[in-house]
Formats: C-alpha cells, structure tokens, sequence
C-alpha cells in the first residue's frame, strides 16, 4: 500500500555499507522518475549512476549530511551508502527546473523503499567539488544527491505541537528522531464533509 511506502520513508543516514546495490536497481528507480509529472513535460532531468566504492568516495567527500546534528560530520566508513543517483538539469533542455527534481527523487525513494532500501536526499553539495570529481559538462547543473543502501538506523516520527521544535536529533541509542507536525495543525480550512 502507497500510505505504508511514504510512512517508511525517511531521510536514512547510516546504512549497511557492505550490502550491494546493483546498477540494474538504480536503472530501475530512474526509470521510475522517468514516468513521474514534470514541468510542461520538459523532462530536463539527467542523472549519474554509481554503485562503484571508489566513485561513491568521490560522492561522499562533496556531500554535507545533517545540518542540525552539529557533532556529526556524516557516517563513518562502514556505514556509508551502497550507491548514490547525482540529479542533474540539462540547461540544453530548460533553464528552469521547477520541483522536477523533488518529484523524481521523492519517487525514487518510495521505489527504494519498497525494494527494502533507503536513502537521503541531499542539497548540501559542494557542487564545484563533485562537478571535477565526475568530470560533469558544464550544460549541467547539479540540483540533488540521493543516498542510498540498506539502512543501518531506527528513524522514529515524533508529533509536535504547533509551537514545538522541529529540528531532528538523535537520543543516547542512536535512535535519530524526526519531529512532524500533527494532522490538525497543518490543514488552515476544509470544506465540505
């Protein structure tokens, strides 16, 4: 059931770093975003394949992971995702992406999960960095990293109230918790039954 994928669905950040993850499965959640809404039907997006250890190092040195948990640089080897898709706009195609690239990655990770994966969806780029690293023509833009493998951690949903913090953190047991909004407080007005 799709209620069931998205509640699974959490920004992972520790994984299974020895647990495989083939390139026909990324193949796969690309082909996903392939056939996801896209703006005007422009299909600007491109992407970058690596389930490859030393291409994934590369990856992972320009990434930044958990704003909020200021004591954490990242996962430690050991811990590190199987395999990353770069999201990249092709400026020969559009110059404007609109949320394009949200839509194929939230896509691509409901696809993950239900092959019993996870992963993060991550902005903080050092875009110059990982453009060298990858040699990416200069007609592309980077817009998003997605992380992915097999997830190492517990991620628990806390409700908050509307006055609470919404910043996510970790307790002692390493349990990461990701503070939501309820139901009640995000709707302004319904009409009708």
């Amino acid at each position: 059931m799709v209620k069931d994928l998205i509640y699974k669905n959490r920004s992972y950040r520790r994984f299974h770093q020895d647990a495989a993850i083939g390139m026909e499965t990324l193949r796969e959640l690309v082909d996903l975003a392939r056939h996801s809404a896209s703006g005007a039907n422009r299909q600007p997006l491109k992407y970058i394949l690596s389930c490859d250890a030393q291409t994934n190092a590369q990856i992972f040195e320009t990434l930044g992971w958990a704003g909020y948990l200021k004591d954490w640089s990242g996962p430690e080897e050991g811990e590190r995702p199987g395999a990353y898709i770069v999201i990249l706009g092709d400026k020969d195609v559009a110059t404007q992406f609109f949320v394009d690239h949200g839509i194929a990655c939230q896509t691509m990770l409901i696809g993950a999960v239900d092959k019993g994966l996870g992963g993060c969806i991550i902005q903080s780029i050092n875009r110059e960095r990982l453009s060298k690293a990858l040699d990416i023509p200069d007609h592309f833009d980077i817009l998003l990293v997605l992380a992915l493998g097999k997830p190492k951690e517990v991620v628990q949903v806390d409700y908050i109230d509307t006055d609470g913090d919404i910043k996510y953190w970790r307790d002692a047991a390493g349990v990461h918790h990701v503070p939501k909004r309820k139901l009640e407080d995000i709707i302004v007005t319904q009409y009708g039954e």
